[in-house]
């Protein structure tokens, strides 16, 4: 009845927003009928929101956006009202929606961004897009009360139930969720109104911030003129979030921070604190309510436990009244919100999870004790009394349990934080070499900043002046200072040797690689391992079985009562009630929902600074099984410096040959095509040459057009060159050798030769003696291959040469198919391909910018292009394994010695039902110290 009240009364909420939303919109139609049929039909999916669990299927044609002008059969590109509207007051000044594009008939076209109010401590970006008249947008939502498995559980369910969101994915141990939803049905609030209705929980929407956004405080009297005041070139917009802060978008490669500041200068803008981690943020706000929670419960339960067993005057009518009064404030205003989530739980969910034992040990304990009340007053007292000092005191550590469990949890969350090693301040050297100390967030693309010895490097750069030792194990995981000279790259977040360095700043601060990798190890947060379905099912029976348990101990005490020890049946039922809801309180599935993601939290951490970062949880549950490792070699196996140690260059006719070389291979990023190029040099380009449509063939080489011919540069089995007799030499002395075709006539022939990683042959030997087979894949001649091989000592039919991208995905699929595990390192675009096939792909991040493909279809990626990333990958693996199933094992010895002490299986000894509250810290801690210990993970390699 309650749930079908609710349901109705938000349908009627919503269908007074979707009026709102019609009036506002429905005069600016273009096409009024069709314009109204998309009112009407909005309307019915929007209702949809509220109604059965079950998503409900919708046509494209009843998914068009309420407030899109109509052109034809489409939609034209006109933008929605930006002020005054429905989606404005419905957006609150909590978040803001952006959204970047509509559609245009069946397709999309660009449109302008309209904008919406939002605050500066959370903000989000909906980049929209549209397909059939249906736009996706995705929304991040920090999540307060999410504490167990169970809740995550709830989450998933309301999440997946709502016929408008998709792609859901929740994090227990962030408190957050993600999801994509159709702004055609509702808006972000509309949704978070509806999640927050059927879960309970305490709901924002969250976004960290981004480098193209900054905040000013400006005085009030100055607000108006400020906003008034015509963008300035680069800004994008001005919006007000309060009441005397505003927020400022602006394009980074159009204007820099510090123009921005000067364009407002007259208004005379400071720049506002930058607000914390999202997640950070929500969890701070979870410790201050169950703080305020817990000193309120103590601060109610103390007189009760006084007036239950301190040697006071007697006056048992007086301390009955004021205990049953501070107990039932206890009752309704500490466990209210527990009820509240235990019911919605129930009914929206139909999940029975931990609350519901919360609700039913401290109400039996209450409502026992106000019916026992109500006899003693009215002069007919029961044997045993009422016990209202267990119910209050147990709400009480039931309570402070879940506040320490937050604590560790969020101490946990900020002790990994990668974005915590983001420097605020920067030292910017001017052109006329004078220094100032900014903020690191006015910096500009191209700035000169100074890292003075022992400070940490801002963001990334360039080193153009000086010469030191960079620190660089904080973000790669290399234990030895790297040396840093004029040309070399800086890494954000590493750490400056003895001497100074001028750096010149290439990517901003929240956009560097401290950014890159936050996102990727949030993105595997998210994820969810394998194990953790077991874990689903273990927690979703968990609940049920306890409360048979303590069905079952209630009627055993009874029956013992009753048989055994002559009890009167009110004295027999009292006592097994307190044996019940002692069973009740005590059991915990809390401890085994955070034994797998709390592990998985730290090792995400923990492997970004160690130099590599996995995007699922499920690659590194499964890296510990790998039986088979595969390399590519140029660039991997391989540093990648190539150097051009013979050549034979032809003259042709009709063109300048070293010239129209250059010109063909200058664009290219690999490592072969760069070794020709440096070799050719700037000579080469003194006779201008003009090549034409030059197209990279992945995984063969590169090819253009000149002089009505066909140009064409990579290895010699593609350009059938191989048998020519200046190619054979080369071939014959193991070189790597690039050929030059033209029409097919060789032009030239280049043998180059490449020194192997020095950790190499470390890596190769330490998988052998784990028993883990090693293959090399190559593209290179044969001879260049077999070299390499038979310098790490691989056995030549584990060895593959002039492999296409295709062949090397059949050898790993042949591979997997013979039940081998199969982890695959490659660094280069052509490596994609092999990347996805293997059981794990393993990108090296060489940083030259060539294997963007590769970084995107790699399960791992190593940040330090260092082989030794894939014996931490594995070692980690185990040590993650290892923790994982010591939480099982401690959560499972756990529940069941505390329910056996406090259902009474050893008669002489048990757990009282007052104290039954102090399960959750006995429980959950232990899981969360386990997984910090992994913090101090320390790799052999």
């Amino acid at each position: 009845m309650f749930a079908r009240r609710k349901r109705y009364q938000d349908t009627l909420a919503m269908f007074g927003c979707v009026c709102r939303a019609m009036l506002a919109h429905g005069l600016q139609s273009c096409c009024t009928t069709k314009h109204a049929h998309n009112n009407h039909s909005s309307l019915r999916l929007v209702r949809s929101i509220y109604s059965s669990r079950a998503p409900s299927v919708t046509s494209a044609r009843s998914r068009k956006s309420v407030d899109s002008h109509c052109k034809g059969n489409g939609c034209c590109t006109s933008e929605r009202p930006s002020t005054g509207s429905h989606y404005d007051k419905a957006v609150s000044r909590s978040s803001r929606v952006s959204v970047d594009s509509c559609c245009d008939g069946d397709g999309c076209c660009g449109a302008s961004k309209p904008s919406m109010e939002h605050n500066s401590a959370s903000r989000i970006s909906l980049d929209s897009c549209c397909r059939d008249g249906q736009c996706d947008v995705h929304a991040v939502l920090a999540i307060r009360g999410m504490t167990c498995t169970g809740c995550e559980n709830k989450m998933i369910r309301v999440l997946r139930a709502i016929p408008a969101i998709h792609n859901v994915k929740t994090s227990l141990v962030l408190c957050r969720a993600e999801f994509d939803f159709d702004t055609s049905v509702a808006d972000l609030q509309e949704l978070v109104h509806v999640i927050a209705t059927r879960t309970g929980f305490s709901i924002e929407t969250i976004e960290a911030g981004k480098t193209r956004d900054l905040q000013f405080t400006v005085q009030r009297l100055l607000l108006s003129g400020f906003l008034a005041m015509p963008l300035p070139k680069g800004v994008e917009r001005a919006i007000r979030i309060n009441k005397d802060t505003v927020h400022i978008e602006y394009d980074p490669e159009t204007t820099g921070a510090r123009d921005v500041m000067r364009a407002y200068e007259t208004f005379s803008p400071i720049l506002a604190p930058e607000p914390p981690d999202p997640a950070i943020t929500a969890g701070r706000k979870h410790i201050r309510t169950l703080t305020l929670r817990t000193v309120t419960s103590a601060l109610l339960t103390i007189p009760v436990l006084v007036m239950a067993w301190a040697p006071l005057p007697p006056n048992p009518h007086a301390y009955s009244i004021a205990s049953l009064v501070l107990a039932t404030a206890v009752q309704t205003a500490i466990t209210g919100p527990v009820y509240v989530g235990a019911f919605k739980s129930l009914f929206f969910s139909g999940l029975v999870e931990t609350d519901l034992l919360i609700v039913l040990s401290t109400t039996a304990a209450y409502v026992y004790s106000v019916v026992a009340f109500a006899f003693s007053i009215r002069g007919h007292p029961l044997e045993s009394g009422e016990f209202f000092e267990t119910s209050t005191l147990l709400v009480t550590l039931i309570i402070l349990g879940q506040l320490v469990s937050a604590c560790a949890r969020q101490r946990a969350i900020t002790m990994i934080s990668i974005r915590a090693l983001q420097q605020e301040t920067a030292t910017l050297v001017h052109a006329n070499g004078l220094e100032e100390v900014i903020n690191a967030r006015l910096l500009h693309y191209n700035d000169h900043i100074k890292i003075a010895p022992d400070e940490a490097v801002i963001t990334d750069g360039v080193v153009r002046d000086g010469q030191s030792e960079v620190d660089e194990s904080m973000m790669t995981g290399e234990s030895r200072p790297v040396a840093k000279v004029v040309g070399s790259k800086v890494i954000a977040g590493t750490v400056n040797g003895p001497s100074s360095l001028l750096v010149e700043v290439t990517r901003l601060p929240g956009e560097n690689t401290i950014s890159d990798i936050a996102s990727m190890v949030d993105d595997a947060r998210f994820s969810r391992a394998r194990v953790q379905a077991t874990v689903d099912r273990i927690c979703g029976s968990f609940v049920p079985v306890v409360l048979l348990v303590a069905i079952a101990t209630f009627l055993v005490w009874l029956a013992v009562g009753l048989a055994v020890r002559k009890q009167s049946g009110a004295e027999a039922a009292v006592t097994a009630l307190t044996y019940a809801i002692a069973a009740l309180a005590i059991s915990c599935p809390c401890a085994i929902g955070l034994a797998v993601p709390m592990v998985i939290l730290i090792a995400g951490g923990v492997a970004a600074k160690n130099g590599l970062v996995f995007k699922a949880a499920t690659t590194i549950e499964s890296a510990r099984d790998i039986t088979h490792v595969v390399f590519d070699k140029t660039g991997t196996l391989t540093q990648g410096r190539l150097s051009v140690v013979a050549s034979e260059i032809f003259d042709m006719p009709i063109f300048n040959a070293r010239a129209a070389i250059s010109e063909l291979v200058k664009s290219s990023k690999h490592p072969v095509a760069r070794a020709v190029a440096a070799y050719l040099g700037s000579a080469a380009n003194d006779e201008k040459t003009d090549v034409s449509g030059i197209e990279v063939v992945t995984g063969l080489g590169i090819q253009g057009s000149i002089a009505g011919g066909i140009i064409r540069g990579g290895s010699a089995s593609w350009l059938e060159s191989i048998n020519h007799p200046v190619v054979a030499p080369i071939l014959g002395q193991g070189l790597t050798t690039f050929c030059v075709t033209y029409d097919g006539q060789l032009v030239a022939a280049f043998g180059l030769e490449d020194a192997l990683r020095p950790e190499a042959r470390f890596v190769v030997a330490t998988l052998k003696a784990r028993n883990i087979g090693v293959s090399i894949l190559s593209g290179d001649h044969p001879a260049a291959v077999c070299t390499v091989a038979d310098s790490l000592s691989i056995p030549g039919d584990n060895v593959k040469s002039a492999c296409m991208p295709v062949d090397k995905q059949a050898y790993i699929k042949a591979l997997i198919a013979t039940q081998e595990k199969v982890l695959f390192c490659g660094d280069g675009t052509n490596d994609a391909i092999a990347l996805a096939q293997a059981n794990i792909g393993v990108h090296l991040h060489t940083g030259e910018g060539a294997g963007f493909a590769a970084s995107t279809a790699a399960d791992v990626v190593l940040t330090h292009p260092s082989l030794t990333g894939i014996i931490i990958l594995l070692e980690l693996s185990e040590a993650v394994q290892r923790r994982i199933m010591l939480n099982f094992v401690w959560s499972a010895i756990y529940n069941l010695v505390a329910i056996l002490f406090a259902a009474g299986a050893f008669v002489r000894a048990r757990i009282a039902p007052a104290y039954a509250g102090l399960g959750e810290i006995v429980s959950v801690l232990p899981v969360v110290l386990v997984a910090l210990q992994l913090k101090w993970f320390r790799p052999s390699a």
